[in-house]
């Protein structure tokens, strides 16, 4: 009897809601050699993450895979007096991790470089 009462007055007990799959929805077409990913975006992600103490991690995500990595790192290296290695991950592609907080430092050789403009480069995080 008490769950007559709740039912009774429900607005939407006879109405089909259609909420629509995935599916059904159009798709961006993406081009010959283009992910997901690179329709959305190609910016470049620049992070500090923090690891013991004061110390700290650079990473830099979002790079074109037709650039070679390593010459980047030992460059960077040279440059900034830090270590430094290239970790790949299936999600995010490759990713360059430079010890300590190079934040400005690669932002700036990324540009200096003419790896990248410096509209598609995304600084996170107060410098």
């Amino acid at each position: 009897m008490a769950d007559d009462l709740v039912f009774a007055n429900d607005p939407f007990a006879n109405e089909a809601l259609d909420f629509g799959d995935a599916e059904d929805k159009p798709k961006k077409k993406e081009k010959k050699g283009e992910t997901a990913d690179s329709v959305q975006g190609n910016y470049i992600h620049i992070r500090m993450q923090q690891r013991n103490g004061r110390k700290s991690l650079t990473t830099v995500q979002g790079l074109n895979p037709k650039i070679n990595l390593k010459l980047v790192v030992k460059e960077c290296k040279k440059k900034f007096n830090c270590n430094g290695c290239i970790v790949e991950d299936s999600e995010h592609g490759d990713i360059v991790q430079l010890q300590g907080d190079q934040r400005k430092n690669i932002a700036q050789f990324l540009v200096d470089e003419r790896i990248s403009k410096k509209a598609l480069i995304k600084v996170h995080g107060a410098i």
